[in-house]
């Protein structure tokens, strides 16, 4: 299958070794994998801060990348809810349907990481080899609006040699939410520490999520505390092989 991959923003800048890593995953289950060139934002700041109207081009931009793909994977299940739920509201806001069905027809075909492996590739065991003490943190919008359940558990569940150790209030958010953590600083920083603290008492070498975005705010956190737990996103972990050594950041 011939795979096209949405890199995100925030991953292309803060964490491109999860769109290496989903790349070299999806190589070696046997697809062929393309970077559209003209990809750059989904419009997820825009939209969420409140900037519905200078999301519109956003909007049209990320559709225009992605036109000619038959089927669109991102390691962010934050960036896949905004395509899945917001950017037809957007066009058709502005007044844009063309745009608008054009959003909702490369939404079909959009999915976030563990959703293609799982429901579209029918594979829970990719091959992974980790020998870490890992913990699970489901990011909000993966859990609460695309509804991923148990998906990257039950991916992670099958990775040789991982010891998956159970987060306490895993269902607690980690405080980013994106523009929240820059316009609530102090409630984000509250909900941050509450996170932190359940990951140290798992005494897990690595914490992961599909998201690096919660990596980024959570990863920030533990380095602060000089905390022996690092962070890796699950895309790099499902990379791993015996033949690699992914480490945590």
């Amino acid at each position: 299958m011939r795979v096209s991959l949405f890199a995100t923003c925030v991953v292309d800048t803060m964490a491109p070794r999860a769109a290496w890593a989903t790349a070299r995953l999806l190589e070696r289950l046997g697809h062929t994998v393309t970077v559209p060139d003209g990809q750059t934002c989904c419009g997820q700041m825009h939209v969420n801060s409140g900037y519905r109207r200078q999301a519109v081009r956003v909007v049209a931009n990320h559709v225009r990348a992605f036109e000619e793909s038959d089927v669109v994977v991102a390691p962010s299940g934050s960036c896949v809810a905004s395509i899945r739920h917001q950017q037809a509201m957007v066009a058709r806001g502005a007044g844009d349907e063309g745009l608008a069905r054009a959003a909702e027809e490369l939404a079909e075909r959009t999915y976030e990481l563990s959703q293609f492996l799982v429901d579209v590739l029918g594979v829970e065991d990719v091959g992974a080899s980790y020998p870490h003490r890992v913990t699970y943190h489901p990011a909000c919008h993966g859990a609460r609006v695309l509804g991923l359940g148990d998906r990257q558990l039950r991916l992670l569940r099958a990775v040789r040699g991982l010891e998956l150790v159970e987060l306490p209030g895993a269902d607690q958010c980690c405080g980013f939410g994106g523009t929240f953590a820059l316009k609530n600083a102090d409630t984000s920083a509250a909900m941050l520490s509450d996170k932190i603290a359940s990951i140290v008492s798992t005494r897990a070498e690595v914490c992961t999520a599909g998201d690096a975005s919660c990596l980024m705010h959570i990863g920030g956190g533990l380095s602060r505390l000089r905390a022996a737990t690092g962070t890796v996103h699950l895309a790099e972990i499902l990379a791993a092989t015996e033949d690699t050594k992914e480490a945590a950041t």
